[in-house]
């Protein structure tokens, strides 16, 4: 009976699946980068906001202080975004008649208040305690980067569960001082994390905590 097929058939069809085997692998190994990617995550996207408000300017330029504009941090599930008239404590005074500013004098003339795009927002099925975090010595740098050296906000970590994770597994790697919660720059010169950070975890009464229903409720 003649030969149906070549002889290269053969070597055609292991290549074949070589071939498919890796277009495979490739498909999945891009599925797991997007999916930690800032396209997914967010991160380092910065959004375009009504205001184009700059951390910088305030915090390492003019040095007002996190809890000048928010207020709850220490206390509150969320940090909260200021309202109008903080910014007017200041506005009513200097860049009065700026233009880049018309829509804060808009909102503060209305009482409505202004629209910001939301930078750090966890779905509805995570909790999260910023008051908790604060009170147990994590400083604002752990999870919103160098903000006081951004001219624009934009989400410094991933804000993935296995970020999370990360610090819930080891608290020790993280904990500061509550007194330095709001330094930036952080550690100083001659701090050892090693020796601190499990001396802080006991004072602080810190567990690691990484059950589902501590942040999925």
């Amino acid at each position: 009976m003649a030969q149906l097929f070549h002889r290269s058939t053969n070597q055609l069809s292991k290549v074949s699946i070589v071939l498919l085997l890796a277009g495979l692998g490739g498909v999945v190994w891009g599925g797991a980068y997007l999916s930690t990617s800032g396209y997914v995550t967010g991160e380092d996207v910065v959004l375009n906001q009504p205001v184009p408000f700059s951390h910088d300017h305030h915090v390492s330029g003019l040095g007002i202080s996190c809890l000048y504009c928010h207020t709850s941090v220490e206390r509150a599930a969320f940090a909260g975004i200021p309202p109008i008239s903080t910014c007017m404590n200041c506005h009513k005074e200097i860049w009065t008649n700026a233009e880049l500013l018309e829509p804060v004098r808009a909102a503060y003339r209305s009482g409505i208040p202004v629209q910001w795009e939301r930078v750090h927002d966890l779905p509805d099925y995570v909790y999260f305690h910023h008051g908790v975090h604060v009170a147990k010595g994590i400083g604002c740098q752990s999870c919103h980067g160098r903000i006081d050296q951004m001219p624009l906000v934009r989400q410094d970590r991933s804000l993935t569960m296995k970020w999370c994770l990360d610090c819930h597994r080891a608290p020790e790697k993280f904990v500061r001082p509550r007194s330095a919660i709001y330094e930036f720059d952080w550690p100083p010169q001659g701090w050892d994390q090693s020796v601190e950070g499990p001396r802080l975890v006991e004072e602080y009464e810190i567990e690691s905590l990484t059950y589902c229903s501590v942040c999925h409720r």
